[in-house]
């Protein structure tokens, strides 16, 4: 099973080189422009082009879609008729290790963070986005960033 990460990656990569094999098709009819018939020069225009576009930054962003899918995986558990059986594991900075919470804690996921209800009270735990590592399902891995 691939990662979170490794899934984009590879979509980019992709979608890189069919920019780059569309962009050459086009300029190998322009071959007879002094110049344009170097595949360096052709190489380096390409890039400027994506870069001043903002598309290579854009598109090609590595946690880019990872946000993204966390809010489709958590999506698909608040849908989920067994959602009691999901368990969500993410790295607490303050106590150096992975916290395992039950998903009917969850309230919401908001602007990066889950949202979850504290053990003790109607107090609200923010987590960050980026701290979530696993989602189990009957403690197996279901998703994993």
């Amino acid at each position: 099973m691939l990662r979170e990460q490794d899934k984009h990656f590879l979509w980019s990569l992709l979608a890189a080189i069919g920019v780059i094999l569309v962009w050459k098709g086009i300029w190998e009819g322009l071959r007879e422009v002094p110049y344009l018939g170097d595949p360096w020069v052709l190489l380096f225009i390409g890039f400027a082009m994506l870069t001043f576009s903002g598309i290579i930054f854009h598109e090609f962003d590595p946690l880019g879609s990872i946000d993204k899918s966390i809010i489709k995986v958590f999506n698909q558990i608040r849908v989920h008729p067994h959602k009691g059986d999901f368990e969500i594991k993410y790295f607490d900075k303050a106590k150096k290790k992975e916290i395992i919470i039950h998903a009917e804690r969850i309230k919401h996921l908001e602007k990066g963070y889950l949202i979850v209800e504290h053990k003790r009270g109607k107090q609200e735990v923010f987590i960050p986005t980026n701290r979530l590592t696993e989602v189990l399902y009957k403690g197996k891995k279901y998703w994993q960033l």
